[in-house]
């Protein structure tokens, strides 16, 4: 069995595993067996029975805990087996915090470590109370626009006659007149007095990061984000207006409206407010936003491709904006994204982890270089494709000047192009010539 989220091996103990037995408390729990290779092959112990007594010893004086540990076989093909249960309170090696996270331990360090402690705590960032704040410092238009929007989804019933201080107390966002962080965030007049990176900075790039053309930043609470951001979009960054208007609308334009509108979302439920501001870059054949936040526990990149369980990193801020009509609560809206650009003939959207936070891009040109060279084209067919785009079609004489292939090898590579079905063969003799499958053909 190879290793994962839940089990690892070691060939022999060192007191460092400590850290992995930390991890594994810290998440949901694991299996370190120590006496086998990374292939999970019986290598042995020469000390198995010292080790049963100084493994207990150490786990429970340097983490305070108790474990199962077994030993199994006899020397020379013996290992023992550490069982580790997941812990409700946070554990600590030497004063630090570590975590597993797919197959490997990382250590907890900033705004990651103090979200780790409110959890374990069970707290929340943004159910806890902001003491600087009152409700003289949420925007009373915001949370008109809400009740507007929760009266369309059904997903709440609101008095006609309902005030402030009940609305946010309905809303589980206030207790006495005290509001809750999550509040500001949602319907705060001014949250970057607060929280200073409540903002989402956008740029126009060229190809490169390096070739920065404008930018502009859009400051104010989620919901003021929400419908100024594309409006900004549209008006300064995009070629081609689109209407935002609905979720599962597909506009002609450069990008999907659903997964435009689902990126925002994800980025503004799911960031970490305490970290650094959203990031959206416009380049020329592709649009990306990143937010800082790891994955949640139990959380793959690879899980978001397909149905996954909900859970947000602000479930208070989620659970307003699903009573708001704006996400449905299922974890579908990575789901959306990719499925809403496979609808328009867009590649997949990459999201992956990068630099502490989630970064989601979706592509414009499912035939620029960086999409063909994922698709397993050579370097002569990346140079035909690239050529048609270019002038509109190749023939075989042309593809053979481009190469330098033979009539047989040409053949080859554009019969290859055919049935990864990006060329489509036109015409027959002397008219014979091939074109790019359009979307839709």
């Amino acid at each position: 069995m190879p290793e994962d989220q839940n089990i690892e091996y070691k060939q022999s103990w060192h007191d460092d595993w400590l850290k992995i037995i930390c991890g594994f408390a810290n998440a949901k729990g694991g299996m370190l067996q120590v006496g086998k290779d990374d292939s999970g092959i019986i290598v042995g112990l020469t000390n198995s029975a010292r080790l049963m007594e100084d493994i207990p010893n150490k786990i429970k004086n340097h983490l305070g805990m108790i474990t199962e540990i077994n030993l199994f076989g006899t020397p020379p093909n013996n290992y023992i087996e550490i069982i580790v249960p997941e812990y409700s309170v946070a554990i600590s090696f030497h004063s630090r915090y570590y975590l597993r996270t797919g197959s490997t331990t990382s250590e907890l360090t900033g705004n990651t470590l103090n979200d780790f402690i409110l959890r374990k705590s069970g707290r929340n960032w943004d159910d806890l109370f902001e003491d600087r704040a009152s409700i003289d410092d949420l925007e009373m238009s915001t949370q008109t626009k809400f009740i507007n929007a929760a009266e369309k989804s059904g997903q709440i019933t609101i008095e006609n006659d309902i005030t402030r201080i009940n609305l946010l107390e309905k809303l589980r966002l206030s207790d006495n007149a005290k509001v809750k962080r999550a509040a500001i965030i949602l319907f705060g007049s001014d949250p970057g007095k607060f929280y200073p990176n409540i903002s989402v900075k956008i740029g126009r790039f060229g190809k490169t990061d390096d070739d920065l053309k404008f930018q502009e930043v859009v400051e104010g609470n989620l919901f003021k984000i929400l419908f100024e951001v594309p409006e900004m979009l549209n008006n300064k960054f995009l070629t081609k207006q689109i209407n935002f208007e609905g979720l599962q609308r597909i506009e002609k334009g450069e990008y999907p409206v659903a997964a435009l509108r689902e990126m925002l979302l994800n980025a503004l439920v799911h960031k970490n407010y305490s970290g650094a501001q959203i990031q959206l870059r416009v380049y020329d054949n592709k649009i990306s936003i990143w937010n800082e936040g790891s994955l949640p526990e139990g959380l793959t990149f690879e899980s978001l491709k397909r149905q996954h369980p909900s859970r947000p990193r602000n479930p208070l801020i989620a659970d307003v904006c699903f009573k708001g009509g704006y996400i449905d609560a299922w974890g579908r809206g990575t789901l959306k994204i990719i499925n809403s650009c496979k609808d328009a003939g867009l590649p997949e959207p990459d999201i992956i982890g990068k630099d502490g936070g989630v970064l989601v891009t979706i592509f414009k040109d499912i035939y620029s270089e960086e999409q063909l060279i994922k698709l397993g084209l050579n370097e002569r067919q990346i140079k035909a494709v690239l050529y048609i785009k270019e002038r509109g079609k190749i023939t075989n004489k042309e593809y053979r000047n481009l190469s330098g292939l033979s009539d047989e090898g040409s053949r080859i590579d554009l019969n290859d192009l055919i049935e990864k079905n990006i060329f489509i063969s036109r015409g027959s003799g002397r008219n014979a010539h091939y074109v790019l499958k359009q979307i839709g053909n």
